[in-house]
Order: structure tokens, then sequence, then C-alpha cells
């Protein structure tokens, strides 16, 4: 794989190195999960037809959730899809003290993602491609000076204007719309006077900023600002808002949702579980608008019945197996999307996959072949128990680990360092980075 560019190849290695998932390139590395990668597509092929979704990713740590979705926002990316994602922690939730679940919209907010814009940093160019596809369209059709991209003063046309607030106006029957409508407003018409000051605002206003309402009526008349209680509602906005812009709706991205296991304080715990009903029924129900919610999180986060989403009542009926599922047989339209272990020969084509990449990217040949790959799978897999707990994540780190230590010292060889007595596996099954060497 030596046509990888070194940025894609440096971001592979070192996060796989440092047990993270990189960002970009995912497409070099991804093996296995046909089913699951299946279900996702006609998922947005719904979306992209006016429909709404909510899935649970589940999975062991280090079992490839936080991958799959990462992959998965890529390709909505490179669909026409508007994308944002956060990670859940104790300061950010969906519902909470310390304004935690606006602290998650903000999140969103500043992750939102285009394919021009991946690294998030979106919503401005989201308001200007609406305002000058708008002037395009009018200057084809003879009806707006111009037509070109720039936002010369002046040169706004009373059709532009019309057609702006003919959109904002569905926007205003909308929960919480007239002021969404009013900070996109503002936005536009500071963006024809080329006022800076008010454009900002206008951003700091949809991305949830302003702290007081008093602070955002300076600049508009805001009857109410994005708060803890409301940001759900704005979420939503920006989704409708997608696909008024010219693209196929909007895909949330929650992951670490075991953060919400993790609230020792049952009522506050709680009060997420209502937040995430909210919003997990409204997706089933149809009320969101080309939206899709994909939250990841552990088996223990969706099934314990002490403190997990099973522990909630209304959650707990909704999320449920199907009986047939519990038979063996898989039902793609359940809400929990369930991550299997990659089997052996998609572990043998990840590690064949790492192996070029990292000969390709270091520019030397690698003298590893089917053989050492087979054999470091079976090190790695020789603790009794290891089928069933270890984790592509552990299983790449340490690969990656050892192929350096091979590319830095010449002296040693893949049989030297796997086979000399004195390596053993370290820990035990469950335990984090159990599968790395010790001597």
């Amino acid at each position: 794989m030596n046509d990888i560019p070194k940025r894609i190849s440096t971001a592979i290695l070192n996060s796989l190195s440092a047990g993270v998932v990189p960002r970009i390139g995912l497409e070099y590395i991804a093996v296995g999960r046909k089913r699951e990668l299946e279900t996702i597509l006609r998922d947005l092929e719904n979306l992209g037809q006016g429909a709404s979704v909510f899935r649970f990713i589940t999975g062991r740590y280090g079992s490839g959730k936080s991958f799959f979705l990462q992959a998965v926002r890529n390709y909505a990316m490179e669909n026409n899809f508007l994308t944002a994602d956060a990670d859940l922690s104790p300061e950010k939730r969906l519902s909470g003290s310390n304004r935690a679940g606006l602290e998650t919209y903000r999140e969103l907010a500043g992750r939102l993602s285009t394919k021009l814009r991946p690294d998030g940093g979106a919503l401005e160019p989201l308001l200007q491609r609406w305002i000058n596809s708008i002037r395009t369209e009018l200057a084809r059709d003879g009806a707006e000076p111009g037509g070109g991209a720039g936002p010369p003063a002046g040169d706004f046309s009373p059709a532009l204007e019309r057609r702006i607030f003919e959109t904002l106006a569905e926007m205003e029957e909308m929960a919480h719309g007239y002021d969404f409508a009013a900070a996109v407003a503002c936005y536009y018409r500071a963006f024809a006077a080329g006022d800076d000051e008010r454009q900002n605002a206008a951003l700091r206003w949809l991305r949830g900023e302003f702290s007081t309402r008093t602070e955002a009526r300076a600049f508009f008349p805001a009857g109410e600002i994005i708060t803890d209680d409301n940001w759900y509602g704005y979420l939503k906005l920006l989704g409708a808002f997608a696909s008024r812009t010219g693209y196929r709706g909007l895909l949330v991205f929650i992951d670490e949702g075991v953060n919400l296991y993790k609230i020792t304080n049952r009522q506050s715990r709680e009060k997420n579980y209502e937040r995430l009903l909210t919003m997990f029924n409204d997706a089933m129900q149809g009320k969101t608008e080309r939206m899709g919610i994909y939250m990841s999180g552990t088996p223990r986060f969706i099934e314990d019945e002490r403190r997990g989403l099973a522990s909630y009542p209304a959650l707990k009926s909704r999320l449920e197996d199907n009986r047939f599922a519990r038979e063996g047989y898989s039902v793609s339209e359940s809400p929990v999307l369930k991550l299997a272990p990659l089997a052996r020969e998609e572990i043998h084509v990840l590690l064949e996959r790492l192996r070029d990449i990292h000969a390709g990217h270091w520019g030397y040949e690698s003298s590893l072949g089917g053989r050492e790959i087979e054999a470091f799978i079976d090190l790695a897999f020789s603790v009794p128990g290891a089928e069933e707990f270890i984790t592509p994540r552990e299983i790449a780190r340490d690969f990656l680990g050892l192929l350096g230590i091979l590319r830095d010292d010449p002296r040693l060889s893949f049989d030297t360092m796997v086979y000399r007595d004195g390596y053993r596996v370290k820990g035990s099954p469950g335990d984090p980075g159990y599968a790395e060497f010790e001597t």
C-alpha cells in the first residue's frame, strides 16, 4: 500500500498504536461487518427519502464500535449527508448539572461536518452554501444579479430575500423554530451587509454559546437561547434545515454511551434515560425529519437491569431482543445492532493490511508472510478464553508495536521475538491490555 498519502498512513498508524480510532483512512483497514454495514446502508437510503432512525451500536470494549461509527460517518459524508459527532463523558451527557446536556450539543454543533469540511466547523459554510446556491438559481433564472459565490454587500435582490424567508417561514412552524429562524435570518442579513460581528453572533447562538437571552438580544430579538433543557429540539431543527440546504439529512453519532451507565445518582441517570427515550421515540415514530442517531455502548450499558437502559422500563421494553433473534437469528429492524467479534480470517486480513501500510509508510520491504501472521494470531489467542475476550484493538496495537521493534532493530527477527523463551501473554481475559507481550 505504497500509494497511501503519508498524512493518512500517519493517522492510521499513530491512532491504532495508541489504541484509538483514526478519523481518516478507515477504508484501507476496514474488514468484515458486511451484515452490519448492509443494515446501515438501508438506513441511509431511508433517511434520504425523509425517514428517521435511531440505533444503538453495542459491543464490548475494543470490539470496534467507535471504528464502525467512524466508518459510517465517513461514508455518509461521501454520500452528501451532514454529520455531527460527540463523545459522552462526565461533563457531556444528555442532561445534567453544569449544562452537561448543552455541552453535548455544543460539541455536536462544533463538529458539524461535510465532505468538504470533514473535521467539523461546517456550520458557517453550510449557511453560506445555502445562500449562494439560492443566488445561483435565481441568477440562472435571470432574477438575481451576479450569481457568483461571493457576498458583495448590497448585491442581494428582493427575489433572494423572498426565497430565503420562504424557507425560514417553514422552519418557524416547528417547535423552537421561530428563534432558530431568527438566528439564521440574522446571519443572512449580516452576510449581505458584510457585518462580521453580527454574523459571528448568529453563529454563536446556533452553536449554543450564549449564556443569557439578554446577551443574545444585543444582536437580534431572540425569544430564547439554546439551553440544557431544549438543546435536543434545536438539534432536530438542524436536521430539518440540512434537508433544505441540499443535503440528504443529518446523521448524529454519540459515542461512549456507557458514561450514562456510570452515573451513580439514580435520579440523574434516569433523567438522562428519559431524554434518551424522547429521542428514541421521536426517531422511531417519524417525528424527526431526515435525522439518524447512532449511539454506541457496551452490552452492560444496554442490558444491565440495575443501572443500564434495561433498568428504565420504557427503554427495556423497546430494546428487548426479538424472540426469534434470541434463537440465533438477526433482526435488521432491531434498534440494537450487535457487533459480532471479527472472525479469525478477518483478523488475518486486517493484519496483512497493517503490515503493508507500515512497510509502505516507513519505506521497507516486509518479510512477514502468512505463516508469521498466523503465528502472531496463535499467540494472541493462546490464553484460555481469548476467543471470547480478545479484541481487534488489542491485536492491532500489539502487532504494530512488534512491527516497530523489528523495523528499529534489524538484528531481531520475527521468530526471535515471538518464539523465544521468556515471552508469555500477560494478564487474563477481560483485563485491559492483557494480550500485550511481556518478558
